[in-house]
């Protein structure tokens, strides 16, 4: 099969998969005449796919060939999709050749499972050692890892990816159980455990290697360890394929990040597959509840906000109309008013409208003068959003504005829905 019609189809098949940021790789880049590319995404031509994402990394499966036959995957092994495998050396050279066309800024590579997983994951991890070690790539790679591939193999990966992740895929275990039964939740979660040992290692080793300069005739100073996956690991699950609602979904992600410091839970709502089996819905969930779910997550993870207290609605859901935070406002208005000068951080942070930038701002600000109303403005906030929970110099809000400000962005949502 021509390369080609390979790309295509492999590209295609990974476009499920959503866990593929490169925020917070390590600096790379290839000043002084060796290696090729640069974690630094200068220059990098972003192109964009029909439905408005930007694309900057080649996105790619090794092959979608699966012996697994997960109900909601369109690769499962029963799916009647066409089939297609790269070789190893065909997906290094698309990867330098799309990079030296300023069209990516680095890899992402996942796979199909076929033979065993040691199998598969040692073809993904020899991608990486190519372009490491045979062209001196610099650019961002991630990897999706094989939950059940050796602990060697998962160190190698360490050593030539930024980011690895591992998809948990559903948010329960009953969900895993009952629409991957091959899959071992047990399996994922040490896979896991075991990366977040490793990174946590390495970054101690690293700590303890201070970057002083020896004396003259005194011992070298400690070589200081090589990287280990320094942009962190990352998982994904599926919203909507199964009956579990948001607060059990927020439960688990919160879980995820206490055990074993993820830097990201990525959302992906079911879409429809070909052929999908009875299981599965019919309908694909809205894309708004995936939004929500992100917003939500943002608010665990930057505004202290514990994830048992974002959903408050009886059917465990969270609000489509409004954002997370204001319907957490609106329902607990005996907190507010918020004073803009005197409040503490973490009241403010719980304001509508409010962002952390901005309340580090303010809080900077109140320091020297008093914060009237004009203020918010000059901060570049949705002042018409903040106004009705805070109290400031000069401004005191009407009885009502909090109620008002709730329907005003219910009814506002429809229209900025199109935008994400």
């Amino acid at each position: 099969m021509e390369i080609q019609r390979k790309l295509a189809i492999l590209a295609d098949a990974a476009k499920y998969d959503a866990s593929c940021a490169s925020s917070g790789s390590q600096p790379r880049d290839s000043l002084g005449g060796r290696g090729i590319g640069s974690t630094e995404g200068a220059g990098i031509c972003h192109s964009y796919a029909p439905d408005g994402r930007c694309i900057s990394l080649l996105k790619v499966l090794l092959t979608n060939h699966c012996q697994y036959d997960c109900l909601y995957c369109v690769n499962r092994a029963s799916s009647n999709v066409p089939r297609a495998r790269f070789r190893v050396e065909e997906v290094v050279q698309l990867t330098l050749d799309f990079y030296r066309r300023n069209c990516i800024e680095g890899l992402f590579l996942s796979s199909g499972i076929v033979k065993s997983p040691d199998h598969t994951m040692e073809q993904v991890v020899e991608v990486a050692r190519q372009l490491r070690e045979e062209h001196d790539f610099r650019g961002y790679i991630h990897l999706k890892t094989i939950p059940d591939a050796s602990d060697e193999l998962l160190a190698r990966a360490g050593r030539y990816a930024d980011r690895l992740s591992i998809n948990v895929e559903l948010p329960t275990a009953e969900g895993l159980r009952a629409l991957a039964p091959e899959k071992d939740e047990s399996a994922i979660r040490r896979s896991m455990a075991r990366l977040r040992l490793r990174i946590d290692d390495t970054r101690e080793e690293a700590r303890r290697v201070l970057p002083i300069r020896a004396l003259p005739g005194a011992a070298p100073a400690a070589a200081k360890p090589p990287p280990f996956a320094p942009a962190g690991q990352s998982t994904q699950m599926i919203v909507g394929a199964d009956a579990t609602d948001d607060r059990h979904i927020l439960a688990s992600s919160a879980t995820l990040y206490g055990a074993y410091k993820l830097r990201r839970v990525y959302y992906s709502a079911f879409s429809p597959i070909p052929d999908a089996a009875r299981a599965l819905p019919l309908a694909a969930p809205p894309l708004m509840r995936e939004h929500r779910l992100y917003q939500a997550d943002w608010l665990m993870r930057f505004y202290g906000f514990e994830h048992q207290e974002i959903v408050a609605s009886p059917d465990g859901l969270l609000r489509l109309d409004v954002d997370p935070k204001l319907a957490w406002a609106l329902a607990h208005a005996e907190r507010f008013p918020v004073d803009l000068n005197h409040a503490p951080r973490e009241m403010l942070l719980r304001v509508p409208g409010l962002g952390v930038k901005a309340v580090e701002r303010l809080l900077q600000a109140r320091r020297v003068r008093r914060v009237r109303a004009d203020d918010l403005r000059r901060l570049h906030v949705p002042a018409r959003k903040v106004l009705p929970f805070v109290v400031a110099d000069g401004h005191r809000p009407a009885a009502n504005a909090m109620a008002m400000s709730g329907s005003a962005a219910a009814a506002a949502e429809p229209a900025q829905a199109a935008l994400f």
